[in-house]
């Protein structure tokens, strides 16, 4: 007979055993690597119950937490969204970072201010109608809202084969997706297993979406919309005997937040990025695993392709040197002109812009060189007689608003001052940030290779005496991935190969990236912090800019088609 002292540890043994696994945060700290599995949660259709979501998520934070994220399929917002006022004046708490879909139905497209992606209140960010969001833990994530279009014609609450595609070839470059989160369910997924209660997925779900699981081979699969919570038996990715082994994938539908049948609504697990596990760990088949439900006789085949095409970006054709008589004022490449394809319209600015080159606000004897869709210019008050300026010809406020054109080019820009200034024996910083700012300017600054080194660390130091948590997001990702268009946020590119992000949530310090480059590890110019105190006469300015403008020649990819 055990004793009573050992009754009482062997209950203490089954009690923990028992409890759920903590993980902890899915976040990058500054000098600490990136512990997994990472803890998520997963809700069903919320439908504006926000305060039974959020106190349960709280509850089980509070218990079994920390969790990184709370991820919501389906209807975030209801016909009834009077709970919703608190959260977004601030008044009450969202208790983890939330992420959600769009509408899936018409009626609800109203609640999202911007339908591109945006930050809906602190702590709730709408992903968006479609991408791929890369956590700073390494997870990918795979999110599609709305449901599948009838026919051709697409809303704010549908989605297209032109989606899927997308996505699809977003995918084919981005390999190892650890999540998919769609709102309605795939049509094919209850072959080879048993059938939900209450709805019928073939009926009512999409072959678009069977399409889009059977191509990206996620390891998890969350939707919602059904109302029917349903945990489907792992099932396989790869023929056995024909192909090399696979990790499985798990499908889990979520029912309705505060559904009277009191069906599971809310799921939490464990998931370490597919791109840190072991390749024989990962593929291991569990003992109930399923064939794929999944085959080219079940889903959507592409349609007839259209011959339209449809690019972003407008040309600005601007002679920036008409007063100085340079030759070089004459060209501008890729123009418009008679029978030109048209192009989207970018935004307008709410007033007048200082950036916008077409603006007569903009000072463009500071312009050094214009290209089709973007410009480099000199900035006023430099912390050193290089420091540079990228900005969008148009008005764009930040780089998740930018479309392809704009991106490229910019990109062509950093390449081409990386390598004026490599000869020079220097090393190019770029920074942005999108608070309090209206128009995207992109930060260039060069540095001596010896404070190259001292980057990383300088950077941190600075924002850890700020309270300011700044990130080392995957050195593949971009900030259009990292921060949905609307996000206020700080981002940095370093020479050493590290990207740094921090979300703003209020008070941030608008000179910080200032501030760390002219501090004494870097360039010892702490007296420069403040643009404003570090003036310069116009003719001073035209002087340095001519200068650059010479120095940058040899490197200006806009010269390639001047006569």
């Amino acid at each position: 007979m055990a004793t009573e002292q050992q009754q009482q540890q062997q209950q203490r043994r089954r009690q923990r055993h028992s409890a759920p696994r903590r993980a902890p945060p899915c976040v990058c700290l500054r000098y600490t690597a990136c512990t997994w599995p990472c803890s998520s949660l997963v809700s069903g259709d919320v439908d504006g119950n926000f305060n039974q979501l959020f106190k349960r998520v709280a509850n089980v934070n509070s218990k079994n937490g920390p969790f990184s994220m709370l991820l919501c399929v389906g209807n975030f917002f209801g016909q009834d969204n009077s709970q919703w006022l608190p959260y977004k004046r601030g008044e009450a708490k969202v208790p983890v970072p939330t992420y959600i879909l769009g509408p899936s139905s018409e009626d609800r497209a109203s609640n999202y201010p911007d339908m591109k992606g945006c930050e809906l209140c602190e702590n709730v960010i709408y992903l968006g109608p479609n991408g791929i969001y890369p956590s700073s833990s390494g997870l990918k994530m795979v999110y599609l809202s709305g449901k599948e279009a009838a026919g051709h014609a697409k809303s704010a609450s549908t989605f297209t084969f032109d989606d899927i595609s997308s996505l699809e070839t977003q995918a084919t470059a981005k390999p190892a997706i650890d999540i998919l989160l769609t709102s309605q369910w795939p049509n094919a997924v209850c072959n080879y297993a048993k059938k939900p209660e209450g709805c019928d997925p073939q009926s009512s779900g999409s072959s678009m979406i069977s399409r889009l699981a059977f191509k990206l081979r996620p390891r998890y699969h969350f939707c919602g919309t059904e109302g029917t919570y349903y945990e489907r038996l792992p099932y396989r990715n790869h023929k056995v005997l024909l192909e090399p082994p696979r990790h499985v994938t798990r499908f889990i539908g979520l029912a309705k937040v505060g559904n009277p049948e009191k069906q599971k609504w809310l799921y939490a697990f464990n998931i370490t990025p597919m791109s840190k596990c072991e390749s024989t760990e990962l593929v291991k088949q569990p003992p109930d695993v399923t064939e794929c439900p999944f085959s080219d006789s079940n889903i959507a085949r592409p349609p007839k392709q259209s011959s339209g095409k449809n690019t972003g970006g407008v040309q600005f054709f601007y002679d920036m040197d008409a007063k100085t008589g340079d030759d070089r004022g004459q060209k501008r490449k890729g123009g418009g002109g008679e029978g030109g394809e048209m192009k989207r319209l970018p935004p307008k600015p709410t007033g007048p812009c200082w950036f916008c080159l077409a603006s007569p606000e903009v000072e463009k004897h500071l312009v050094v060189s214009v290209g089709d869709y973007t410009y480099l210019a000199l900035a006023k008050g430099g912390l050193v007689s290089e420091h540079l300026l990228i900005l969008p010809i148009t008005h764009f406020q930040s780089t998740p608003d930018l479309d392809d054109d704009c991106l490229q080019e910019i990109e062509k820009f950093k390449r081409a001052l990386k390598a004026m200034f490599k000869k020079k024996g220097k090393r190019a910083v770029f920074f942005e940030r999108n608070y309090r700012s209206q128009h995207l300017q992109i930060q260039v600054v060069p540095v001596s290779d010896e404070a190259a080194l001292h980057l990383m660390e300088t950077f941190t130091n600075t924002a850890e005496s700020s309270s300011i948590e700044l990130d080392e997001i995957p050195k593949l990702s971009n900030i259009s991935q990292i921060a949905p268009p609307g996000t206020p946020y700080f981002y940095a590119e370093l020479p050493t190969g590290e990207k740094l992000f921090h979300r703003v949530k209020k008070n941030f310090p608008l000179q910080f990236g200032r501030e760390v480059l002219a501090s004494p590890p870097i360039l010892n110019v702490t007296e420069r912090i403040d643009w404003r105190e570090c003036k310069m006469s116009k003719e001073e300015e035209t002087d340095l800019r001519d200068r650059i403008r010479e120095d940058f020649r040899p490197y200006d990819f806009t010269l390639e088609d001047d006569d």
